[in-house]
Protein backbone atom coordinates (compact mmCIF):
# COMPACT_ATOMS: atom_id res chain seq x y z
CA UNK A 1 0.00 0.00 0.00
CA UNK A 2 1.27 3.85 -0.79
CA UNK A 3 0.30 5.54 2.27
CA UNK A 4 2.48 5.62 5.05
CA UNK A 5 1.29 6.74 8.23
CA UNK A 6 -2.11 5.47 9.82
CA UNK A 7 -3.99 4.68 13.42
CA UNK A 8 -6.92 2.81 13.74
CA UNK A 9 -10.86 3.78 13.72
CA UNK A 10 -13.48 0.84 14.28
CA UNK A 11 -16.84 1.58 12.74
CA UNK A 12 -20.24 -0.17 13.43
CA UNK A 13 -22.19 -1.10 10.26
CA UNK A 14 -25.40 0.21 11.67
CA UNK A 15 -24.70 3.56 11.97
CA UNK A 16 -27.40 5.55 10.18
CA UNK A 17 -26.27 7.95 7.59
CA UNK A 18 -26.87 10.18 5.21
CA UNK A 19 -27.92 8.47 1.99
CA UNK A 20 -26.44 9.91 -1.20
CA UNK A 21 -27.71 8.58 -4.40
CA UNK A 22 -26.04 7.52 -7.45
CA UNK A 23 -27.20 7.89 -11.58
CA UNK A 24 -30.40 5.26 -11.87
CA UNK A 25 -28.44 3.74 -14.71
CA UNK A 26 -25.62 2.24 -12.24
CA UNK A 27 -26.26 -1.09 -10.65
CA UNK A 28 -25.14 0.21 -7.47
CA UNK A 29 -25.59 2.82 -5.37
CA UNK A 30 -23.68 5.09 -2.56
CA UNK A 31 -26.17 4.29 0.51
CA UNK A 32 -23.96 5.94 2.87
CA UNK A 33 -20.90 8.67 3.69
CA UNK A 34 -19.68 8.08 7.35
CA UNK A 35 -17.62 10.98 8.41
CA UNK A 36 -14.39 10.36 10.85
CA UNK A 37 -12.50 12.11 12.78
CA UNK A 38 -8.59 12.98 12.46
CA UNK A 39 -6.71 13.60 9.56
CA UNK A 40 -3.71 11.96 7.48
CA UNK A 41 -3.80 9.03 5.07
CA UNK A 42 -5.12 6.21 4.55
CA UNK A 43 -5.12 2.48 3.68
CA UNK A 44 -6.85 -1.01 4.29
CA UNK A 45 -10.15 -1.55 5.66
CA UNK A 46 -11.62 -4.85 7.14
CA UNK A 47 -14.72 -6.10 7.86
CA UNK A 48 -15.79 -8.17 11.34
CA UNK A 49 -18.70 -10.25 9.96
CA UNK A 50 -19.34 -12.32 13.32
CA UNK A 51 -19.71 -8.52 15.21
CA UNK A 52 -20.80 -6.24 12.69
CA UNK A 53 -18.13 -4.09 12.52
CA UNK A 54 -15.65 -1.99 10.33
CA UNK A 55 -12.28 -1.58 10.80
CA UNK A 56 -10.42 1.51 9.28
CA UNK A 57 -7.11 2.54 9.18
CA UNK A 58 -6.22 6.12 9.56
CA UNK A 59 -4.61 9.13 10.67
CA UNK A 60 -0.89 9.20 12.43
CA UNK A 61 0.10 5.52 14.27
CA UNK A 62 1.75 4.39 11.43
CA UNK A 63 -1.68 1.82 11.53
CA UNK A 64 -1.74 -0.37 7.59
CA UNK A 65 -3.66 -3.60 8.15
CA UNK A 66 -5.76 -5.04 10.44
CA UNK A 67 -6.54 -9.06 10.43
CA UNK A 68 -9.19 -10.41 12.39
CA UNK A 69 -9.37 -13.78 14.22
CA UNK A 70 -13.18 -14.35 15.70
CA UNK A 71 -12.04 -17.68 16.82
CA UNK A 72 -9.54 -16.40 19.11
CA UNK A 73 -11.14 -13.28 19.77
CA UNK A 74 -8.46 -10.99 18.76
CA UNK A 75 -7.22 -8.51 15.94
CA UNK A 76 -4.09 -8.52 14.61
CA UNK A 77 -3.04 -4.76 13.34
CA UNK A 78 0.26 -3.79 11.27
CA UNK A 79 2.30 -0.52 12.54
CA UNK A 80 4.41 0.08 9.96
CA UNK A 81 5.92 3.10 12.21
CA UNK A 82 7.75 0.97 15.36
CA UNK A 83 7.50 -2.13 13.11
CA UNK A 84 5.16 -3.93 15.29
CA UNK A 85 2.17 -6.01 15.57
CA UNK A 86 -0.45 -4.42 17.84
CA UNK A 87 -2.79 -7.09 19.28
CA UNK A 88 -6.20 -6.67 20.10
CA UNK A 89 -9.36 -7.71 22.23
CA UNK A 90 -12.05 -7.66 19.84
CA UNK A 91 -14.69 -7.01 22.66
CA UNK A 92 -12.85 -4.71 24.70
CA UNK A 93 -10.56 -3.01 22.34
CA UNK A 94 -7.93 -3.07 24.45
CA UNK A 95 -4.34 -3.56 23.47
CA UNK A 96 -2.94 -7.60 24.67
CA UNK A 97 0.42 -7.00 23.35
CA UNK A 98 2.55 -5.51 20.96
CA UNK A 99 4.81 -7.60 19.07
CA UNK A 100 8.25 -6.67 17.50
CA UNK A 101 8.00 -8.04 13.47
CA UNK A 102 11.26 -9.36 11.65
CA UNK A 103 11.11 -6.88 8.97
CA UNK A 104 10.42 -2.99 8.37
CA UNK A 105 7.58 -1.54 7.42
CA UNK A 106 4.58 -4.28 7.92
CA UNK A 107 2.24 -3.27 5.77
CA UNK A 108 -0.46 -5.77 5.09
CA UNK A 109 -1.27 -8.60 7.58
CA UNK A 110 -3.32 -11.94 7.17
CA UNK A 111 -4.53 -14.15 9.64
CA UNK A 112 -4.87 -17.96 8.53
CA UNK A 113 -7.37 -19.24 10.24
CA UNK A 114 -6.21 -22.77 9.04
CA UNK A 115 -3.04 -22.98 11.14
CA UNK A 116 -3.93 -20.00 13.27
CA UNK A 117 -1.05 -17.99 12.20
CA UNK A 118 -0.76 -14.09 11.41
CA UNK A 119 1.32 -13.19 8.37
CA UNK A 120 2.75 -9.48 8.26
CA UNK A 121 4.21 -8.28 4.88
CA UNK A 122 7.03 -6.26 5.28
CA UNK A 123 7.50 -3.78 2.62
CA UNK A 124 10.58 -2.30 3.08
CA UNK A 125 12.44 -5.70 3.92
CA UNK A 126 11.03 -7.63 1.28
CA UNK A 127 10.00 -10.65 3.86
CA UNK A 128 7.17 -11.91 5.83
CA UNK A 129 7.29 -12.29 9.49
CA UNK A 130 5.17 -15.32 10.50
CA UNK A 131 3.44 -15.58 14.97
CA UNK A 132 1.47 -18.18 16.52
CA UNK A 133 -1.79 -16.34 16.53
CA UNK A 134 -2.43 -18.32 20.19
CA UNK A 135 0.59 -17.57 21.94
CA UNK A 136 1.52 -14.06 20.05
CA UNK A 137 5.02 -15.23 19.09
CA UNK A 138 6.89 -15.00 16.27
CA UNK A 139 7.75 -18.14 15.10
CA UNK A 140 9.53 -17.29 11.90
CA UNK A 141 10.47 -15.29 8.94
CA UNK A 142 10.01 -15.58 5.44
CA UNK A 143 12.09 -14.45 2.67
CA UNK A 144 10.56 -13.13 -0.51
CA UNK A 145 11.98 -12.15 -4.08
CA UNK A 146 10.66 -8.55 -3.61
CA UNK A 147 8.03 -6.02 -2.27
CA UNK A 148 5.16 -7.79 -1.20
CA UNK A 149 1.44 -6.38 -1.29
CA UNK A 150 -1.71 -7.94 -0.11
CA UNK A 151 -2.18 -11.88 0.37
CA UNK A 152 -5.42 -14.27 0.17
CA UNK A 153 -5.41 -17.65 1.83
CA UNK A 154 -6.71 -20.74 0.79
CA UNK A 155 -7.97 -21.95 4.00
CA UNK A 156 -6.03 -25.50 3.04
CA UNK A 157 -2.31 -24.41 3.71
CA UNK A 158 -1.47 -22.31 0.99
CA UNK A 159 -1.45 -18.36 0.81
CA UNK A 160 -1.24 -16.24 -2.15
CA UNK A 161 0.88 -12.61 -2.13
CA UNK A 162 1.56 -10.32 -4.76
CA UNK A 163 5.33 -9.50 -5.69
CA UNK A 164 4.66 -5.75 -6.31
CA UNK A 165 8.22 -4.64 -8.24
CA UNK A 166 8.76 -8.05 -9.60
CA UNK A 167 4.83 -8.58 -10.96
CA UNK A 168 4.73 -12.21 -9.87
CA UNK A 169 2.50 -14.23 -7.31
CA UNK A 170 4.05 -16.20 -4.32
CA UNK A 171 2.49 -18.82 -3.13
CA UNK A 172 3.66 -19.50 0.23
CA UNK A 173 3.29 -23.18 2.52
CA UNK A 174 1.99 -22.13 6.19
CA UNK A 175 3.41 -25.67 7.45
CA UNK A 176 6.61 -25.15 5.96
CA UNK A 177 6.75 -21.31 5.94
CA UNK A 178 8.62 -21.54 2.51
CA UNK A 179 7.85 -20.25 -0.80
CA UNK A 180 6.20 -23.45 -2.77
CA UNK A 181 6.56 -21.47 -6.27
CA UNK A 182 6.26 -18.50 -8.37
CA UNK A 183 4.62 -17.62 -11.65
CA UNK A 184 4.61 -14.22 -13.60
CA UNK A 185 1.52 -11.97 -14.32
CA UNK A 186 2.52 -10.28 -17.41
CA UNK A 187 1.12 -8.50 -18.96
CA UNK A 188 0.11 -6.85 -15.83
CA UNK A 189 2.23 -4.89 -13.61
CA UNK A 190 3.10 -3.97 -10.33
CA UNK A 191 0.12 -5.63 -8.56
CA UNK A 192 -1.45 -4.60 -4.77
CA UNK A 193 -4.40 -5.60 -3.87
CA UNK A 194 -5.88 -9.36 -4.23
CA UNK A 195 -8.82 -11.30 -4.02
CA UNK A 196 -9.40 -15.06 -3.97
CA UNK A 197 -12.38 -16.91 -5.46
CA UNK A 198 -11.69 -20.18 -3.49
CA UNK A 199 -14.42 -22.48 -5.28
CA UNK A 200 -12.99 -22.10 -9.12
CA UNK A 201 -9.26 -21.36 -7.60
CA UNK A 202 -9.01 -17.94 -9.31
CA UNK A 203 -7.02 -15.32 -8.13
CA UNK A 204 -7.66 -11.58 -8.75
CA UNK A 205 -4.87 -9.38 -8.63
CA UNK A 206 -5.26 -5.40 -9.22
CA UNK A 207 -2.04 -3.85 -11.26
CA UNK A 208 -0.64 -0.32 -11.71
CA UNK A 209 -0.90 -0.44 -15.79
CA UNK A 210 -4.68 -0.28 -15.29
CA UNK A 211 -5.71 -4.40 -15.57
CA UNK A 212 -6.97 -6.90 -13.18
CA UNK A 213 -4.96 -10.01 -13.98
CA UNK A 214 -7.04 -13.54 -13.51
CA UNK A 215 -4.65 -16.43 -12.47
CA UNK A 216 -5.16 -20.36 -11.96
CA UNK A 217 -3.62 -20.84 -8.28
CA UNK A 218 -3.45 -24.76 -9.53
CA UNK A 219 -1.72 -24.07 -12.72
CA UNK A 220 0.24 -21.17 -11.46
CA UNK A 221 -0.41 -19.08 -14.64
CA UNK A 222 -2.31 -16.14 -16.06
CA UNK A 223 -6.02 -17.35 -17.29
CA UNK A 224 -7.06 -13.66 -18.77
CA UNK A 225 -6.90 -9.94 -18.12
CA UNK A 226 -9.72 -7.22 -17.57
CA UNK A 227 -9.25 -3.66 -18.07
CA UNK A 228 -10.25 -1.87 -14.87
CA UNK A 229 -9.20 2.51 -13.63
CA UNK A 230 -6.36 3.79 -12.78
CA UNK A 231 -4.74 4.24 -9.61
CA UNK A 232 -6.00 0.94 -8.14
CA UNK A 233 -4.95 -0.81 -5.24
CA UNK A 234 -7.82 -2.98 -3.89
CA UNK A 235 -10.29 -5.21 -4.86
CA UNK A 236 -12.54 -7.48 -3.47
CA UNK A 237 -14.85 -10.16 -4.42
CA UNK A 238 -18.43 -11.09 -3.96
CA UNK A 239 -18.48 -15.14 -4.31
CA UNK A 240 -22.53 -15.14 -3.88
CA UNK A 241 -23.12 -12.46 -7.19
CA UNK A 242 -19.91 -13.96 -8.75
CA UNK A 243 -18.69 -10.19 -9.34
CA UNK A 244 -15.30 -8.53 -8.46
CA UNK A 245 -14.57 -5.08 -7.65
CA UNK A 246 -11.33 -2.89 -7.92
CA UNK A 247 -11.64 0.62 -6.41
CA UNK A 248 -9.79 3.16 -8.66
CA UNK A 249 -7.75 6.13 -7.21
CA UNK A 250 -8.99 8.11 -10.41
CA UNK A 251 -12.57 7.77 -8.47
CA UNK A 252 -14.23 5.09 -10.25
CA UNK A 253 -15.40 0.96 -9.23
CA UNK A 254 -14.88 -1.02 -11.99
CA UNK A 255 -17.60 -4.00 -11.87
CA UNK A 256 -16.55 -7.04 -13.42
CA UNK A 257 -18.70 -10.29 -13.59
CA UNK A 258 -17.38 -14.04 -13.66
CA UNK A 259 -19.30 -15.46 -16.57
CA UNK A 260 -17.00 -18.23 -15.86
CA UNK A 261 -13.53 -19.75 -14.46
CA UNK A 262 -11.65 -17.81 -17.42
CA UNK A 263 -14.48 -15.66 -18.69
CA UNK A 264 -15.13 -11.85 -17.30
CA UNK A 265 -16.98 -8.73 -18.29
CA UNK A 266 -16.78 -5.40 -17.69
CA UNK A 267 -20.58 -4.39 -16.14
CA UNK A 268 -19.84 -0.48 -15.28
CA UNK A 269 -17.35 1.85 -13.85
CA UNK A 270 -19.00 3.52 -11.09
CA UNK A 271 -18.21 7.01 -10.12
CA UNK A 272 -17.10 7.00 -6.59
CA UNK A 273 -14.45 10.22 -5.17
CA UNK A 274 -11.28 10.64 -6.29
CA UNK A 275 -8.26 8.89 -3.88
CA UNK A 276 -11.04 6.23 -2.87
CA UNK A 277 -8.38 3.30 -3.99
CA UNK A 278 -8.77 0.72 -1.30
CA UNK A 279 -11.84 -1.65 -0.85
CA UNK A 280 -13.08 -4.12 1.54
CA UNK A 281 -16.58 -6.22 1.19
CA UNK A 282 -19.23 -7.83 4.34
CA UNK A 283 -20.21 -10.58 2.08
CA UNK A 284 -23.09 -11.21 4.40
CA UNK A 285 -24.61 -8.20 2.96
CA UNK A 286 -22.79 -7.62 -0.52
CA UNK A 287 -21.87 -3.57 1.00
CA UNK A 288 -18.77 -2.41 -0.33
CA UNK A 289 -16.41 0.05 2.02
CA UNK A 290 -13.70 2.53 0.69
CA UNK A 291 -12.18 4.77 2.30
CA UNK A 292 -11.25 8.20 1.14
CA UNK A 293 -10.45 12.36 1.98
CA UNK A 294 -10.24 15.02 -0.37
CA UNK A 295 -6.88 16.63 -0.71
CA UNK A 296 -5.30 20.23 -1.08
CA UNK A 297 -5.36 21.29 -4.97
CA UNK A 298 -2.04 20.19 -6.38
CA UNK A 299 -0.59 18.29 -3.40
CA UNK A 300 -0.89 14.99 -1.81
CA UNK A 301 -1.96 16.51 2.05
CA UNK A 302 -5.55 15.66 2.59
CA UNK A 303 -8.14 18.38 3.45
CA UNK A 304 -8.55 18.70 7.54
CA UNK A 305 -12.06 17.25 8.65
CA UNK A 306 -12.84 15.56 5.11
CA UNK A 307 -12.13 12.33 6.10
CA UNK A 308 -14.99 9.94 5.17
CA UNK A 309 -15.94 6.10 4.50
CA UNK A 310 -18.43 5.13 1.31
CA UNK A 311 -20.96 2.61 1.38
CA UNK A 312 -22.07 0.93 -1.67
CA UNK A 313 -24.77 -1.47 -2.10
CA UNK A 314 -25.94 -3.39 -5.52
CA UNK A 315 -29.54 -1.38 -6.33
CA UNK A 316 -31.31 -4.35 -7.13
Amino acid sequence: MKSKQFFLLVISLILTIAVQAQPKVSEYKISRVIHLTGDGGWDYLSVDMANSRLFVSHGTNGVHGIAVANDLNKAFISCGRDTSVKVVDLKTFKEIVRIKVTGQNPDAILYDAFSHKVFTFNGRSSNSTVIDAKTNKVIGTIALSGKPEFPQSDGKGLVYVNIEDKSEIAVINVKTLKVEKTWSIAPGEEPSGSALDVANNRLFSVCGNKLMVVSDIIAGKVVTTVPIGDGCDGVAFDPSRKRIYSSNGEGTMTVVQQEGADKYTVVENMPTKAGARTITIDKSTGRLYLSVAERVEGSRTSKPGTFTVIEIEPAK
